[in-house]
């Protein structure tokens, strides 16, 4: 009898060991359940679906030529006054005054000198005096072949000066050549930019980015896009703060900013950064840009 009592016993003990330990795991998990459930949702940066200005480019370079430029050799012993280099002279008004004759300003230029080489004698006894109109520069260029049909007269061009760091200037194309050269498989093409505020020196490099097939497209951050594969995909955010992901199809890029052709709208939200704390069908906290 007090065998059975015995064991009795013990089987009701373990049997209250084991209804202790299954109340404490469930109230430890409920603990944390409850304790996590209350971590609000990420914040992250949204925006919203615009339409935005896309267009292709060409980039190519050229030198720098003024708009005209009139060269005079002059002997020094000729020269009766002193000559006005870097400085603007207007039309008709004297470059240099000569002993037995002057030279005038066929236009509104700038002169300039270049000594002649120093192997030559006439270097010593003659200078190469440059009249230059450059509030008006050219360049002439080489568009590829298979670019040749979407280049016209009047195209934007965006143009930079080699060593002029962040400088943008503004030109179009001025003409065109009328057949491809057969020896650079290109088309020749004549760029005009304004510069009347004397910036851009002649025979400096110019890069150039010609801009055609301009258009306006769905555009969104670049920020934005999330590429597994050969898909691309966003989070579209719904009115309840959810991020769904979406699939979309893209074009091109330009300054930070991707061309959409489906998947969104224009007034969408989407999540424009931090892609990495969102999770798919997740709550989360937009901040809108």
């Amino acid at each position: 009898m007090k065998r059975s009592t015995k064991i009795t016993s013990i089987i009701l003990i373990f049997f209250f060991i084991i209804i202790a330990v299954i109340i404490t795991r469930t109230m430890i998990g409920n603990h944390f359940k409850k304790k996590f459930s209350k971590i609000p949702p990420p914040g992250i940066i949204i925006s919203q679906v615009k339409e935005k200005s896309f267009s292709n480019k060409v980039s190519t370079f050229g030198t720098a030529i003024s708009a005209q430029t009139r060269a005079y050799k002059v002997e020094k012993y000729e020269i009766l006054a002193p000559l006005k280099f870097n400085q603007m002279v207007k039309k008709d008004e004297i470059i240099a005054k000569l002993k037995n004759r002057n030279i005038t300003a066929p236009f509104d230029g700038v002169i300039g000198k270049r000594n002649f080489s120093e192997d030559l004698e006439v270097s010593t006894t003659s200078i190469l005096i440059n009249f230059e109109d450059s509030s008006t520069i050219y360049s002439d260029v080489n568009i590829p072949e298979v670019f040749a049909q979407y280049i016209k007269v009047g195209l934007q061009v965006d143009v930079k000066v080699s060593g002029y760091n962040g400088k943008n200037y503004i030109g179009s194309i001025d003409s065109l050549a009328s057949r491809i050269s057969e020896d650079t498989r290109s088309l020749k093409a004549r760029i005009k930019i304004d510069n009347s505020k004397f910036e851009i020196l002649p025979g400096s490099l110019l890069e150039f980015s010609i801009k055609y097939n301009s258009r306006i497209s769905l555009g969104i951050p670049d920020t934005s896009v999330l590429v597994e594969g050969d898909k691309v995909y966003i989070y579209k955010v719904d009115d309840e703060d959810i991020a769904n992901k979406t699939e979309i199809k893209v074009g091109d890029r330009s300054e930070s900013f991707i061309e959409v052709f489906e998947g969104i709208a224009e007034g969408d939200k989407i999540v424009a950064e931090g892609l990495k704390k969102v999770r798919p069908n997740g709550k989360i906290n937009p901040i809108l840009k």
